[in-house]
């Protein structure tokens, strides 16, 4: 395959997914590392897409998406995400949620059930679990962050720090083995990196347009998440490197 036709697929992967990594493109194109590199350079000075560590996004992932956009990317995989994040409740846990498309995917799916509860910073998570009043939801407030529709800053971060939690589930904008979970917004990383502390186990659920992807600010290290959720689309070599360093990984 000749550069030019290594590219176009590349800029269609993107164009489709929002997000790629290094390993997944090496995977599927069957080319090294260093090629698929030279590659993301090369589109990356043409303007057709964002260099990240690990891989790229779309160019006009330098704004931050709408809350709307990122629902739509990779739907049916965060679906199936969210069911299986919440087969792993039970009735009567303590749960911590926090933002993103696919934690809202999972309060819908725990609203049957009973006994819980579920602290949030995330608005859309709390209006999920309106319709639920078996359930205790304990919404922790804070300075609103339009894009995710959650509240973040110090005030959120000190309560956070008050609570304990049996399961967090977070979600974020990256996930690879060698740095961990990550966001592009310092805000972000604080609250969720507070809701972790105070949780017995740290769950990430992270789609395969995430997987291998680094943002810049970390949230929670890779030696403290306990597990992954993701889907089949995601690179088997980074789940293989996130095995190696401890993290269980559930594929859907």
């Amino acid at each position: 395959m000749i550069a030019a036709q290594r590219r176009n697929i590349i800029v269609d992967t993107i164009e489709r997914d929002g997000a790629v990594s290094i390993t997944s493109l090496s995977e599927k194109l069957d080319t090294s590392a260093v090629t698929i590199r030279r590659d993301l350079d090369q589109l990356a000075e043409e303007g057709r897409l964002i260099r990240t560590h690990g891989g790229a996004v779309l160019a006009s992932s330098a704004r931050e998406s709408s809350y709307a956009e990122k629902l739509e990317q990779a739907l049916t995989e965060k679906t199936a995400i969210a069911r299986a994040a919440a087969a792993q409740v039970r009735n009567g846990d303590v749960v911590a949620l926090g933002p993103g498309t696919t934690t809202e995917l999972l309060a819908k799916e725990l609203v049957t059930r009973s006994g819980l509860r579920v602290v949030t910073n995330s608005l859309l998570v709390a209006e999920a679990m309106v319709s639920s009043p078996d359930n205790e939801v304990i919404v922790v407030g804070g300075l609103l962050r339009h894009s995710i529709r959650a509240f973040v800053g110090g005030g959120t971060v000190s309560q956070l720090l008050g609570l304990r939690a049996d399961t967090v589930f977070l979600s974020g904008n990256g996930l690879a083995a060698d740095f961990g979970l990550s966001t592009p917004a310092f805000p972000v990383a604080d609250t969720d990196r507070a809701m972790a502390a105070g949780a017995g186990r740290v769950t990430a659920l992270v789609d395969h347009t995430k997987v291998g992807l680094r943002s810049s600010v970390l949230t929670v290290p890779t030696e403290q998440i306990h597990q992954l959720i993701t889907d089949s689309k995601s690179s088997g070599s980074e789940l293989a490197a996130l095995r190696e360093a401890g993290v269980e990984v559930e594929v859907v």
